[in-house]
């Protein structure tokens, strides 16, 4: 039992069951659990405290056999009203760590196994994500390149081409003016009748 813990504190607790079992730390992973400590007292704090973290690292590391009850008690003064419930899932997961081949508890690794799996959907996602992005990329690209470098198409064309019918106004026009040529052609060969007919008059006279 640590030094300086009040005995009939220690009495009048009422602890968990699972405090009865021991944890052998030999048998334990303690970077992971180390892990999982400092983020669990920066998530009860709202802050990193080093100060308190390393003392849970020195109580966990103390001795091969740690007295979770002890520890209680020391860091009911740091952890406040949290502390039980802290010292609850960290023995929780010393006795599953223990257990384990690998040393870590089995519910970290059902923790992590979820953690990975989530990061691959959202991997998988993201890819697909930016191949459907690549894709219709690629069809903006081929369908500008239809249109033979970006010039309209037949239908974007304006109708005023060359090649299309003339307008009504257009007709009327052509017509009006093969109407005044063929006038002044006419008028220009009844002019020269005339005159024709003239000079035989002048030359039958002289005769």
């Amino acid at each position: 039992m640590a030094t300086g813990v009040d005995a009939k504190l220690l009495k009048s607790t009422k602890f968990p069951p699972e405090f009865n079992q021991k944890v052998d730390m030999q048998k334990v992973n303690v970077q992971v659990m180390k892990k999982w400590i400092a983020n669990r007292v920066i998530e009860i704090l709202g802050s990193e405290d080093d100060v308190v973290i390393e003392l849970i690292f020195d109580l966990v590391e103390g001795g091969r056999h740690p007295d979770i009850k002890s520890m209680q008690i020391q860091l009911t003064g740091f952890l406040d009203k949290d502390t039980p419930s802290f010292c609850k899932d960290l023995w929780k997961l010393l006795l599953s760590a223990q257990a384990s081949p690998q040393g870590v508890p089995k519910e970290l690794l059902e923790a992590k196994k979820m953690e990975l799996m989530q990061e691959k959907i959202e991997a998988d996602k993201a890819a697909e994500e930016a191949r459907q992005r690549r894709e219709e990329f690629e069809r903006r690209d081929r369908g500008r390149g239809g249109r033979g470098g970006g010039g309209p198409g037949a239908e974007d064309r304006p109708r005023s081409s060359r090649n299309d019918p003339p307008a009504p106004s257009e007709k009327q026009d052509s017509k009006a003016a093969n109407e005044l040529r063929e006038m002044e052609l006419k008028e220009r060969i009844k002019k020269m009748r005339s005159s024709k007919s003239g000079d035989d008059n002048v030359e039958a006279n002289a005769a």
